[in-house]
């Protein structure tokens, strides 16, 4: 299997307010940068939706490292969180609803064809890729002011 890294992060304007995503792919000499946003949204919608439009993109079954400085996002896949609220009827171990279950159930489709490693990021620091994908989810969110 081929080996693509991915960069994400999302930004919200307000929680809910305008938001945006973006997410870098990397394979050999390839780099690709992808942004979106919507009008009424949350941080975590936008940094779930980074990853989903990322992974959408490959073609075939691939071994991913994702970066990310979103630990809803890291967490909830890594540590088994999001596939425990699926399991039940998306609930959190404490009974109260999961949030988000509608990108959660596309995003845990997609880590099914994929092997995903997972790197939790600091946000705002000093890995160009993901300072990136920031500016993209910024500028993203922006467009909706």
């Amino acid at each position: 299997m081929k080996t693509v890294t991915i960069y994400t992060d999302g930004a919200c304007s307000g929680n809910p307010g305008p938001g945006g995503w973006g997410a870098i792919l990397m394979y050999g000499q390839h780099k690709k940068e992808l942004s979106g946003g919507e009008a009424n949204t949350t941080n975590n919608r936008m940094e779930l939706t980074a990853v989903i439009q990322a992974l959408s993109l490959l073609k075939e079954p691939c071994i991913v490292e994702l970066w990310s400085d979103s630990k809803y996002v890291i967490d909830g896949l890594e540590k088994g969180w999001a596939r425990g609220w699926k399991a039940r009827g998306w609930k959190k171990a404490d009974k109260k609803p999961a949030l988000n279950p509608d990108l959660w159930d596309r995003l845990l489709a997609l880590t099914d064809i994929h092997s995903l490693r997972y790197h939790w990021v600091k946000g705002h620091a000093e890995n160009e890729f993901n300072n990136r994908c920031d500016e993209l989810a910024v500028a993203e969110s922006q467009k909706y002011k």
